[in-house]
């Protein structure tokens, strides 16, 4: 089995912003291929199910994004899955919007999710798909307001219709290497 987690914030006020792109990716996945994630189980919503011909348990934290590497261990023990079997796919502000980047291993970067997540595995050999948001902020923003700002419409088009397609192609690549 393969753990499939898309990082975001729970609740309504974190929809569609770009630090839940995450979760919104799941969300794409699921109107697509008709599961439904929400079984609430070990402080995450999961769904198990089989996604291009692989089973897997799809996963949204809902730890708040700093601390998602604390449902990532308890489901990761609760499943007895190998570190190499879960990817985790989240936003990237160093990343310019519409691109998407497929690693094997590598550090948390500057994402806290991720950071804790690498932290509480105690490893850097966790796959990762990371979504671009970054090449829209202003100068002087805040960081924190921008992740925390919600998308566009043209950018939602864009997301849908072309860069959670190419996710999705990057998911398959980790699915099939197994």
């Amino acid at each position: 089995m393969k753990m499939i987690v898309g990082l975001g914030n729970p609740g309504k006020e974190y929809e569609k912003t770009r630090h839940n792109v995450g979760f919104m990716f799941l969300e794409y996945l699921e109107n697509k291929y008709n599961f439904s994630v929400e079984k609430k189980s070990l402080d995450s919503k999961i769904c198990e199910t089989m996604l291009f011909n692989e089973k897997v348990v799809i996963v949204k934290p809902q730890t708040f994004m700093n601390l998602s590497g604390n449902a990532v261990v308890k489901l990761k023990n609760w499943y007895k899955i190998e570190d190499n079997d879960i990817i985790i796919i989240f936003d990237d502000i160093d990343i310019l919007f519409g691109e998407v980047r497929y690693k094997i291993k590598g550090s948390g970067g500057t994402h806290n999710g991720m950071k804790n997540i690498v932290q509480m595995l105690n490893t850097r050999e966790i796959p990762r798909i990371r979504i671009g948001i970054g090449g829209a902020r202003h100068e002087n923003e805040d960081l924190c307001n921008f992740v925390l700002s919600k998308f566009s419409k043209n950018e939602l088009e864009r997301l849908s219709s072309e860069i959670f397609l190419n996710a999705e192609e990057k998911l398959k690549e980790f699915l099939d290497k197994s």
